[in-house]
């Protein structure tokens, strides 16, 4: 993993050469900050927020959308780690650069996929969720170096709230992150309309094999969804927890101890397996998911409302059909100056 115009790092130790900057720099004046006020903007009005988030050449759309919604919902000073394969950074930047989001303040960083050679077990049920980038939260490490804490956000999001609600979440001593539990959504969430959703480790984990049965891990606890994370990073190197993930990939490689065909992804096991009793919560409302799940299953409008942030999870993406709540969405798309991105909605 190395950023754009950088040579990879031979490996991916922890040191590796920090991205350098590719984004404008000048800190987000203030939402509230009058242009006739003689006072001066601060130059650095508060810390800056790292948010990583990456870009799949098929679904840019999805993480410009995202980056929308984060950067007109806060005045905090933001810097997004936007990251993707080697043939697709000219593409991010010109996004970026040739759209509403040249603002932003930004690093591209390239994710190397060969750290992954031998950790991924083939698996032609939903061949989507072995994509490389769908690994690079393993990985944080790697290319944030500057920050004590990160932020980790799908693509498939939009933020309603103020992001720096979310990076105040509270990690308790000795926690490398933060998730939203899986039995743990608000009530107007109903999981039983949400048929064949998974919100335990019976879903994840295959209680068949003996090393899933020797971990000692109880089946019936709650999951967690690792599409929001907040992230602690001395703590995330101090406990090893890349290597520790690398281990259960490599585990299931030889043993099959997951699939993606049992729950939500070939992602998601691992770090139910390192993480177990070692997280802290985030928010309900910063974590709405399953909003993919079903296009038949609607949720109130006033139930959106509250949501700080939703999450398509699941097959049916707000920018294909069918979906749900995608006028949500699309009220944040910022249209492909390359006109290759575009939308296949049917107008309801």
């Amino acid at each position: 993993m190395y950023c754009e115009g950088q040579q990879p790092a031979a490996s991916h130790d922890l040191n590796a050469l920090p991205c350098s900057s590719s984004g404008p720099r000048s800190p987000k004046p203030s939402r509230h900050h009058s242009p006739d006020d003689d006072s001066e903007i601060p130059e650095e009005t508060e810390d800056e927020i790292p948010v990583v988030i990456c870009a799949a050449a098929g679904r840019m759309g999805a993480t410009m959308a995202a980056i929308n919604s984060i950067y007109s919902n806060t005045d905090a000073n933001i810097l997004f780690y936007v990251v993707g394969l080697r043939n697709t950074l000219t593409r991010i930047r010109k996004w970026i650069e040739h759209s509403k989001l040249r603002e932003i303040n930004f690093k591209i960083v390239e994710f190397n996929p060969t750290v992954l050679k031998g950790k991924i077990r083939p698996d032609s049920s939903r061949p989507e969720l072995l994509q490389p980038l769908n690994f690079v939260r393993f990985y944080l490490p790697l290319l944030i170096h500057q920050h004590e804490k990160v932020i980790y956000l799908d693509d498939d999001i939009i933020v309603q709230g103020d992001i720096q609600e979310l990076y105040d979440t509270t990690l308790a001593l000795g926690h490398a992150a933060a998730f939203s539990d899986d039995c743990n959504l608000p009530s107007a969430q109903d999981i039983d309309r949400l048929v064949g959703l998974q919100n335990t480790y019976m879903g994840y984990l295959d209680y068949r094999k003996k090393t899933i049965k020797d971990l000692g891990i109880s089946p019936s606890t709650c999951s967690f969804n690792p599409g929001v994370i907040v992230a602690n990073m001395t703590e995330w190197k101090h406990q090893r927890i890349t290597k520790q993930l690398e281990k259960w990939m490599q585990k299931n490689v030889e043993e099959n101890l997951y699939s993606s065909s049992l729950g939500g992804g070939v992602a998601t096991s691992p770090m139910l397996i390192v993480f177990h009793g070692k997280y802290s919560t985030i928010n309900p409302l910063w974590h709405i998911r399953h909003l993919g799940w079903n296009p038949d299953t609607r949720y109130s409008e006033h139930f959106l409302q509250e949501a700080k942030l939703l999450h398509w999870n699941g097959r049916h993406k707000p920018w294909d059909f069918p979906s749900v709540h995608n006028d949500l969405w699309e009220s944040w798309f910022v249209p492909d100056p390359a006109g290759i991105f575009t939308l296949h909605h049917h107008n309801s």
